[in-house]
């Protein structure tokens, strides 16, 4: 198993070391263009190996040629938001990186699968789907799985409770726009809506939603890079050990949840194959009308694209 993380800044990196301690690769790539970054970083993780008991090749380099014949890659390249940014004011430029990166990932691991990381994410998960030409199941966002990891935090931090007693789920963009489901979280299988009001439930709801944006302000340069990291490691472990994870991915939808032609949220079956399967749940009217607006925000950000 072969896998690359494209982007060494603080999520990618961090990504590269939670695939070696879990050795979910016998060898891990980091690419980035700045010089001596993913080989500095690569071999200090590696001189951690010894201490963390894992045997895995680290490689740090600026070109795609060690890439070549990849099982995954995941890619984390791009501008980070600063304060007062939105995702979406990184479009147009990160759009041009990801179309530079799938190309020279394409070309030299053509059978791979791609995890996108980086933002306006679902549109650049479309990106990488078009410039590649991979199926799509080979080509998904992770957005759902961090989104969801948030809510169950804050549930868990309101209730004063144990996160590993928590379910949550989250459709949509990954964006302002996102949907969580209260009434598909639970609480060691006690729904949501029996455990709190409904005031509290839109508080945790909106804490949710702008919880990137929370991280960003307080950090005051940068962006979160823990808990994307760990959620795009977790789409990779699903993958790796063919565990057939349920797990809400951003992924090209050809009708299902009502819409077409968009990559956005929703629960997916996640195997050595990449997408196995798209999970359909039932929505109430508002739910769907959520989802709705949810991915038109979607398709109004990919219609600026041109290519």
């Amino acid at each position: 198993m072969k896998i690359t993380v494209v982007g060494g800044g603080n999520v990618g990196a961090t990504a590269a070391q939670r695939i070696a301690e879990k050795e979910l690769a016998n060898e891990v790539v980091l690419v980035d263009i700045i010089e001596g970054v993913p080989q500095g970083k690569s071999l200090d993780m590696y001189e951690s190996a010894p201490i963390e008991r894992f045997d895995v090749r680290m490689i740090g380099t600026q070109g795609y040629d060690e890439t070549a014949g990849s099982d995954i890659v995941l890619i984390t390249a791009g501008l980070a938001r600063k304060p007062g940014m939105s995702r979406d004011d990184l479009l147009l430029k990160n759009a041009e990186i990801i179309q530079g990166i799938t190309k020279e990932v394409a070309k030299r691991s053509p059978n791979s699968i791609i995890i996108m990381v980086t933002n306006p994410l679902d549109v650049m998960t479309y990106v990488a789907h078009k410039i590649s030409g991979f199926p799509k199941s080979r080509v998904m966002g992770m957005a759902g799985v961090l989104d969801s990891a948030r809510f169950r935090s804050f549930i868990a931090m309101e209730l004063d409770v144990s996160v590993r007693d928590v379910s949550a789920f989250v459709l949509g963009g990954h964006g302002d726009t996102m949907v969580p489901l209260p009434r598909y979280s639970t609480v060691a299988g006690i729904p949501l809506p029996d455990l709190m009001d409904e005031a509290t439930i839109k508080r945790l709801v909106d804490r949710t939603a702008n919880g990137g944006a929370e991280i960003v302000k307080l950090l005051g340069t940068g962006s979160a890079y823990y808990a994307p990291s760990a959620s795009a490691v977790e789409m990779i472990e699903s993958i790796v050990k063919d565990q057939k994870r349920i797990l809400p991915c951003s992924v090209w939808l050809e009708g299902e949840y009502g819409q077409k032609n968009v990559f956005c949220g929703v629960p997916v079956k996640l195997g050595r194959k990449g997408i196995e399967q798209i999970v359909q749940i039932k929505l109430t009217s508002d739910e769907q009308k959520a989802l709705d607006k949810s991915a038109q925000d979607v398709r109004d950000n990919m219609a600026k694209l041109k290519f």
